[in-house]
């Protein structure tokens, strides 16, 4: 295929290919799909930790446009969501536009052609008139920085690149963090473990996941009337917008949602001692509120402890707390989550009057216009950019949003001469970006915790400070008049 394409797409995980997709749809053809990795799926090709899930359900965590009937569970595991991503690629004939083993390290724009020139970790060059970047936040491992770590001679790996090669049975095992993922895989590795310490900072709001196996008559039902699929899909996601609104400000369903997540605790866990350092001190939702039901549980087995004192230090074969116990261990695992707000790529994006755009955001915090164009970098799009998470709904619904919004910008960049692009105005880009930190200050995010939605500053670069819903309504147009 020509190495010169109209769009060059960086990432092959659910926004990349969504992108294509929609491209195919639109009969743009000229079009180059890089992935770094040797097959297409993002986060759930990466993380095969077990016990691997989505907390939306799968129904909702799934293309609109490409609805799949025979989702086995509620909230679907890992392999069942990456053979979604895999069966999407088939039946949308996506593999003659992937270049997959195919990592772009270096992209810079050239004013006099309007266009991309990207250069691969191989040093293969190639062009583009437009480049959508659909890195994803959720693929750069958080690693605690703890003293003595370096001294560790057990096997020591973070969640996102679990060792499958290691057998757990009958060894002792530490777990760093009470994450979305710790939740998930502790349960699982619970079973087999002779002793599980699980070292928690800060305790997690959890509510009911209320997983089931999806039953024949549903899987019939979808595929012979797919029509009740959209409305189960469309009930579910209104649900979830009606309880975001205890996230944007509404103190009553904040309540309601405490209350539940509360009796979840109680239902589940009978020692009281137990139950108090579960009890998280902040408002719910001002940290991920995580869904599980098999968690707490597992957290009351005779050979699993809860440690909620800090860690000193971690020495050859042990971990140290602050009140000076030795917690002797063969396994450290990582449950600590990933870099989200910080937005940091491996890739040099050199934009007009040789600007560098990771550099940047390193010095100011990331920004964009709606999370997709950023002033000084024409003809770049970005796909869950900044201030495009959700704390409540499904980032699927966001995507298809901000895709809708890069088809727009296209079509007005039809209008125009082959080399001329289109350059966000850095008022608009400024004026919006004032605006949504002022939102986010009545949020419950910003209520006084710490947490993974903010960068190194201080500042909430993750989240959009309002329901998804209204975001698809502002992102329906892309206005010319906010370009130069």
């Amino acid at each position: 295929m020509n190495n010169n394409v109209e769009v060059a797409i960086i990432g092959a995980g659910f926004s990349g290919l969504a992108a294509a997709i929609r491209l195919l749809k639109e009969k743009r053809q000229s079009l180059l799909i890089f992935e770094r990795a040797p097959q297409v799926g993002g986060t759930w090709r990466d993380n095969v930790y077990p016990g691997c899930a989505c907390d939306i359900p799968s129904h909702l965590y799934s293309f609109s446009f490409a609805p799949n009937p025979n989702w086995s569970r509620t909230f679907s595991p890992q392999p069942e969501i990456l053979n979604y991503l895999k069966n999407c690629v088939e039946k949308y004939d996506l593999a003659p536009y992937l270049r997959c083993n195919t990592e772009i390290v270096h992209a810079e724009f050239d004013a006099k052609t309007g266009r991309w020139n990207l250069l691969d970790r191989a040093q293969n060059a190639y062009s583009a008139r437009v480049v959508i970047s659909a890195t994803g936040p959720l693929n750069r491992p958080n690693l605690p920085k703890i003293n003595g770590l370096e001294n560790f001679k057990g096997k020591a790996f973070h969640s996102s690149n679990w060792d499958k090669t290691y057998n757990l049975q009958n060894k002792r095992v530490a777990v760093v963090g009470t994450g979305a993922s710790a939740i998930q895989f502790v349960p699982q590795i619970a079973e087999q473990v002779a002793q599980l310490s699980v070292f928690q900072r800060t305790p997690p709001w959890i509510t009911e996941r209320a997983d089931r196996a999806s039953s024949t008559f549903e899987q019939k039902l979808f595929k012979v009337l797919p029509f009740t699929q959209k409305l189960y899909r469309s009930g579910q996601y209104w649900f979830r917008e009606l309880v975001g609104l205890s996230f944007v400000g509404n103190e009553f369903m904040n309540k309601v949602a405490t209350a539940q997540a509360r009796k979840h605790l109680t239902d589940s866990v009978a020692d009281s001692a137990l139950r108090q350092k579960l009890t998280p001190n902040y408002k719910l939702g001002c940290k991920r509120v995580l869904v599980s039901d098999d968690y707490y549980p597992a957290l009351c087995r005779s050979n699993v402890a809860l440690i909620t004192d800090p860690i000193q230090e971690i020495r050859a074969h042990s971990i140290i707390t602050q009140d000076g116990t030795e917690h002797p261990i063969d396994a450290l695992i990582f449950g600590t989550g990933f870099v989200a707000a910080e937005i940091i790529l491996d890739a040099k994006i050199v934009g007009l009057q040789g600007r560098e755009l990771i550099e940047e955001w390193k010095q100011t915090s990331p920004e964009a216009y709606y999370g997709l164009t950023v002033s000084g970098f024409p003809n770049l799009l970005f796909l869950v950019g900044p201030n495009t998470g959700l704390g409540h709904n499904s980032i699927i619904h966001m995507i298809e949003s901000q895709v809708n919004y890069v088809l727009e910008y296209l079509r007005i960049l039809d209008q125009k001469e082959k080399n001329e692009f289109l350059d966000l105005k850095p008022q608009v880009q400024r004026q919006f970006n004032d605006t949504i930190q002022e939102q986010l200050k009545s949020t419950v995010w910003a209520s006084g915790c710490q947490s993974w939605y903010q960068d190194s500053k201080g500042k909430i670069t993750s989240l959009w400070p309002k329901l998804s819903a209204q975001y698809r309504k502002e992102t329906r147009r892309a206005k010319a008049e906010d370009y130069e």
